[in-house]
């Protein structure tokens, strides 16, 4: 299948990798030369603006954005919307507020055109891992496009079956899902992160419980140095808080225990706010969720160790550096 990608950084450039491995076509296009040019040397095909774009695309068209959430998204898909044909699809796979898209479903519905959001998340990793996709949009449009998610998906892989999940759609122990119509993704994936930032704060806090154990504040007797490397490491095997984000964090100590290259200065991208915001609307409790988004906001101004580790685990998951 043929699919279109604007956007070739960490993830829409491993995403249009993942789909040339299987086989699929893809039509690329960056505002840098010479991330389009990585791309054509793979086997994609190059366009140098969003009118040789959208050309080069066959119809019924399929344009996936994979850009910064905001003000160069809403451009791009406003762009797009005047240039595509009825019954072409326009994807979302940045991190947009799920507001945004119904607004922009309903406006590109006007002159027939399907939109849809996906929830992305995989980071850096997805190439090879595959990403797991929460979906937004009309039932026709992603039976079209079920191709593309599942190269794209991680698949069954080893992961043991749930039981009691005979019967229910299969997609979601693929990786993916239909979540519901437009906005629908973008809001699970905006709760995803908002539940991601809660379990990174608290691994980090953890660790730096851990890392202080031999504080001079302590009664002598009650002082221990610990291996927090070794910590990490023997927690991922058979423990009940393994996780993926625990593998990272065990790596980042493996090359050094005292995290160096990280000032602890950690950013929100956005995803965590709008989980507030969406608690407060509905009157619902997030207590962990906010106090960790809170931490974020105290690391700016005086980092700590726990903070170094949450630098850690979004380096290893996402690729994000720290600002300079």
């Amino acid at each position: 299948m043929q699919l279109g990608m604007i956007g070739l950084g960490r993830m829409g450039g491993n995403i249009v990798r993942r789909l040339l491995r299987d086989g699929h076509e893809a039509v690329v296009f960056d505002q840098n030369p010479e991330a389009v040019a990585a791309l054509v040397a793979e086997g994609a095909v190059g366009a140098t603006s969003l009118e040789d774009f959208v050309a080069k695309l066959s119809l019924p068209r399929a344009a996936w954005v994979m850009l910064p959430a905001g003000t160069i998204t809403e451009a791009t898909v406003k762009t797009l919307g005047g240039l595509m044909a009825r019954d072409d699809v326009i994807i979302d796979g940045g991190n947009s507020f799920y507001k945004d898209d119904i607004r922009r479903a309903a406006e590109l519905k006007l002159a027939g055109l399907h939109y849809v959001d996906v929830g992305t998340s995989g980071g850096v990793w997805g190439l090879e891992r595959g990403y797991c996709m929460m979906i937004g949009g009309d039932t026709a449009a992603l039976e079209r496009l079920d191709p593309i998610f599942r190269t794209l998906a991680p698949g069954v892989g080893d992961i043991p079956k749930t039981p009691g999940r005979e019967g229910r759609d299969p997609r979601a122990e693929a990786g993916y899902i239909h979540a519901g119509p437009s906005g629908a993704g973008h809001f699970v994936k905006m709760i995803h992160n908002g539940i991601e930032y809660g379990l990174m704060q608290a691994y980090a806090e953890g660790f730096d419980i851990l890392r202080h154990a031999n504080s001079p504040d302590l009664p002598e007797t009650h002082r221990f140095d610990l291996n927090i490397g070794d910590i990490a490491e023997v927690w991922r095997r058979g423990s009940v808080v393994s996780s993926w984000l625990l593998d990272l964090t065990a790596g980042a100590l493996a090359q050094d225990e005292h995290l160096t290259d990280f000032s602890g200065f950690v950013a929100d991208s956005g995803e965590g706010r709008w989980t507030l915001n969406a608690a407060i609307e509905e009157s619902v409790p997030a207590n962990v969720l906010s106090a960790a988004l809170y931490a974020r906001f105290r690391s700016r101004e005086e980092a700590s160790f726990a903070d170094k580790m949450l630098s850690a685990m979004r380096k290893g998951f996402g690729g994000h550096q720290e600002p300079k």
